[in-house]
């Protein structure tokens, strides 16, 4: 089954879209028989493919998610067209490989995610989040994203590779091109694909890649010769290390995969706590009980990555559905997360929602987000201080959102005090 004129999932114009009218598309995409095959964009200097199978429903999605052996991560699930040599070396880590070379690099990442090294990041994370909003008490409530929503998940991040202070604009500042390589706010370009355009953003997409991929590469030479036992020594020496391309790799993974979906989630966060008042009241009543099953909702609800890509290793049927080997699907998690099937009354904001089975950080299987307890905890921490510094925070008339098709993401968010 094709795709229906007015729902077009390849054009930038349908990712402009009003949240509410994408999200009304999605769901007339769930009533239909089967997933739809949507016609593939070539981008210039990239290339395409035919298409790929938009995965819509939560059962579609989970279930792909579960078996990768069919439903690949090969060769790439960040990007809809397979990614060039010259681009996979700086964007293709382990969300871009299936066992056993997946199993590897996971295995040695995991090291940043121990409970013993969240544990220790406790007090950091707490004494970061003071700092910040004392910092925005002092400039004055202005842009909740750039103040406030984007300063900790960066901040963590690179403190926990040692990236020192002074970088961490530089950092924030070339992940905002990796994901906003299509917003003209963030290269400089404008919203069409015309070649030269395409040819001057994907010179900025490799120029961001290239500059972060150097500092980790260049932080982890210094800790091969002088380890310090923080986490890049952990990660490049050993039995099982990451080499200098690896760490490069994994940096950019965890920087944007850990800083911008976080960043999105509190920004979200605040937005649907301003608009739904009886669920701020009823988080602020009892904070504890309440804000880890909040902070999944928010997940839920905003699901700030979109989709990733799989494509069949083999012939395989789903669903009653037939998919043939080397065919692409999509999963598009921000509809999984509204599906009828599973959440009652989807589009309602709640924040006691019991079960949850939310995808927000990816399905079931083995490239389940790593960082998963980590962002909540960033969220959590935010959240109390927010709430315990600044009582009457709220947000201000409507975001801007980034033009994105892989990122729901928030630019900017006005708010006040």
């Amino acid at each position: 089954m094709t795709l229906s004129t007015d729902v077009d999932l390849s054009q930038l114009p349908f990712w402009a879209l009003p949240q509410a009218e994408r999200m009304e598309a999605f769901r007339r995409l769930r009533a239909l028989e089967r997933p739809v095959f949507v016609p593939e964009q070539a981008v210039p200097f990239v290339g395409g493919g035919p298409g790929y199978h938009a995965l819509v429903r939560h059962a579609d999605v989970t279930e792909a998610s579960r078996n990768a052996a069919v439903f690949s991560s090969e060769p790439c699930s960040n990007s809809i067209p397979d990614m060039p040599r010259w681009l996979s070396v700086y964007f293709g880590s382990m969300i871009n490989m299936d066992d056993p070379r997946h199993a590897r690099l996971r295995r040695v990442v995991s090291r940043a995610f121990t409970p013993r090294i969240l544990a220790k990041m406790e007090e950091d994370l707490a004494r970061a989040a003071a700092e910040i909003v004392g910092q925005a008490v002092e400039e004055g409530p202005g842009d909740f994203v750039t103040q406030i929503a984007a300063r900790l998940p960066v901040r963590v991040i690179c403190d926990m590779m040692g990236i020192p202070a002074h970088l961490h604009d530089m950092v924030l500042r070339r992940t905002n091109v990796i994901l906003g390589n299509a917003d003209p706010e963030y290269t400089g370009l404008s919203p069409d694909f015309g070649r030269v355009n395409v040819a001057r953003g994907l010179a900025k997409l490799l120029h961001a890649g290239f500059s972060l991929n150097r500092l980790a590469a260049r932080l982890g030479d210094e800790r091969r010769r002088r380890p310090t036992g923080d986490l890049v020594s952990l990660l490049v020496n050993g039995e099982e290390r990451l080499s200098s391309q690896e760490l490069g790799s994994f940096f950019i993974l965890l920087v944007v995969a850990g800083s911008e979906t976080t960043r999105n989630a509190i920004a979200y966060g605040l937005k649907l706590l301003t608009d739904h008042p009886g669920q701020r009241e009823l988080l602020l009543a009892n904070f504890d009980a309440h804000i880890v099953p909040a902070c999944d909702e928010i997940v839920r609800y905003a699901t700030p990555v979109i989709q990733f890509r799989r494509t069949l290793t083999r012939d395989h049927e789903m669903n009653g559905n037939a998919y043939r080997k080397g065919d692409k699907v999509l999963l598009f998690y921000n509809s999984a997360n509204r599906d009828e099937a599973v959440f009652d009354d989807p589009d309602a904001f709640d924040i006691t929602r019991d079960p949850n089975p939310h995808v927000g950080f990816g399905g079931p299987g083995p490239h389940y987000c790593l960082g998963a307890h980590l962002a909540r905890r960033e969220m959590t921490v935010m959240f109390r201080e927010l709430f315990t510094r600044l009582p009457g925070i709220r947000s201000v008339g409507e975001p801007d959102f980034l033009l994105s098709n892989f990122i729901n993401g928030v630019k900017h968010l006005r708010y006040t005090f």
